[in-house]
């Protein structure tokens, strides 16, 4: 019996028969850890830099970061007293229709309307002071809807906050000491602007007058 005779099987002779053999493979389990471990970090990467791009964009620092990646710090420019003299002046806010004591004069032929207009402004808050006929320089020659005149310390405020109140008016100053201000009611004059308009043509007006932000030296 040969020693490549598996026990058990005697001296029996056995032919094998067929052309196929059988082959020696090596196991796949290595193979699959090696992929498994390429894939999770491929996986892994691909979240990480998904991530980065997103802090990016949501953090609006992505191109602009690529683009200039040192930040340089603004100093505030010097400002001269004459600068600080115009924004202080800016920064003042707008008179109230409480604080304004407004004269109303009727430059038309038609009558009532310096009264009927007076009391509508004593009802939006206005101080009313004089109530009647234009002076004579005035009297029929104002063609349009009407004039507010005042000083000219009153041309950036006062003036301008009662002028929401009449659209079209004009806006005149004289050399007048008080600090009165007159509506003078005009040809084209049909009625005040609408409460509501006019309370949108004063936050209009608010935020226009608002003090540019002072640009910074870099």
């Amino acid at each position: 019996m040969s020693m490549l005779t598996p026990p058990g099987m005697g001296g029996k002779k056995y032919r094998i028969t067929g052309d196929r053999y059988p082959r020696m493979r090596r196991p796949r389990h290595r193979r699959r850890i090696v992929l498994t471990v390429v894939a999770a970090a491929c996986a892994l990467g691909l979240a990480g830099w998904g991530s980065l791009q997103l802090i990016d964009v949501f953090g609006g620092e992505g191109s602009t970061a690529q683009a200039a990646p040192g930040k340089k710090k603004c100093a505030p420019q010097a400002v001269s007293a004459k600068q600080a003299r115009a924004r202080a002046a800016a920064r003042k806010p707008l008179p109230k229709p409480g604080t304004l004591t407004v004269n109303v004069f009727n430059a038309t032929p038609r009558s009532g309307l310096a009264k009927r207009t007076a009391d509508e402004l004593e009802k939006r808050g206005f101080k009313i002071g004089k109530v009647g006929n234009a002076p004579a320089s005035y009297d029929k020659q104002v063609k349009g809807a009407g004039i507010v005149l005042g000083p000219k310390a009153a041309a950036e405020g006062p003036l301008k906050v009662l002028a929401t109140q009449l659209a079209g008016a004009a806006q005149k100053t004289d050399n007048r000491k008080g600090a009165d201000i007159d509506l003078i009611i005009g040809t084209a004059f049909k009625d005040l602007t609408t409460a509501k308009d006019a309370e949108k043509a004063v936050a209009q007006l608010a935020r226009a007058s608002a003090p540019p932000r002072v640009a910074a030296k870099c």
